[in-house]
């Protein structure tokens, strides 16, 4: 089986698909009537700059927040109200800038333990068998973020960089349909940086995606549609190159004001 198809395949229709999510806290809104739609596949970037919203909007698609008013659905159910491990089920994954990862544990441990954690399987604890095929899974996930020569690494000997190429493997066991990646370059050096590139640019097709980013080159370099917001609201959007060369975008956020 391919990594495509181990990936799972999915519907048509939209992938995500918000309409006027507003986000309260007392009586700041993070966020305001916002409206955007994903399709199955599709690999957006959400700009903007510290304070803007993009953490919350997040938080309420993941499930973590739930949303004042408007609505979520994810491949066409209405998951509003639905808790994060319920929108885990239907195949939605984000990472953290936070690292939860186990240090005690290799990178093949630690890979294997998240395919086991979405399996049917998840409450043995048998050591696994030869040719398991959970193991079989983890190491496709390892190759796909490019970690095969650290496979027997323990996570606590990983540089920052290679650690947050784990934190995606992790992301991506269980067959994801939609991840949303936060701030994946956050503290990576150049080189690190261009693996990240060389990683997202290279998922299954299928696999569509959210990257909110503060590295700008990063996110126009991994994303087919940028999504811009500011004061909590749906600022701009478009393609890459658009966002890009837009005088408004330039003067808000490339003048010092992203970042």
């Amino acid at each position: 089986m391919s990594m495509a198809e181990g990936l799972g395949q999915v519907g048509s229709g939209a992938a995500l698909e918000l309409r006027g999510v507003t986000k309260m806290f007392g009586a700041l809104a993070a966020i305001a009537d916002v409206t955007m739609t994903v399709r199955p596949g599709e690999r957006r970037a959400v700009l903007g700059s510290n304070g803007a919203g993009k953490t919350t909007l997040f938080n309420c698609v993941t499930g973590d927040f739930l949303p004042t008013s408007g609505s979520i659905r994810l491949f066409g159910e209405d998951v509003t109200a639905f808790p994060a491990h319920e929108r885990i089920r239907r195949g939605l994954r984000r990472t953290y800038q936070i690292s939860l990862l186990f240090g005690g544990l290799s990178v093949a441990d630690n890979v294997y333990l998240a395919c086991r954690g979405v399996s049917r399987g998840r409450f043995s604890l048998l050591r696994p068998r030869r040719g398991d095929a959970l193991q079989a899974q983890a190491d496709e996930l390892i190759e796909a973020v490019r970690l095969t020569a650290a496979r027997d690494t323990m996570v606590s000997d990983l540089s920052y960089g290679q650690q947050r190429q784990l934190e995606i493997a992790l992301a991506l066991a269980g067959a994801p349909r939609f991840i949303l990646f936060d701030e994946p370059a956050a503290g990576l050096s150049p080189t690190e940086r261009a693996e990240l590139i060389k990683i997202l640019t290279g998922l299954p097709e299928h696999i569509g995606y959210i990257i909110i980013e503060h590295d700008m080159d990063v996110a126009l370099r991994v994303a087919e549609s940028v999504t811009m917001m500011h004061n909590g609201r749906v600022f701009k959007e478009g393609t890459p190159a658009e966002i890009e060369d837009d005088a408004e975008v330039q003067e808000l956020y490339l003048g010092g004001g992203h970042g």
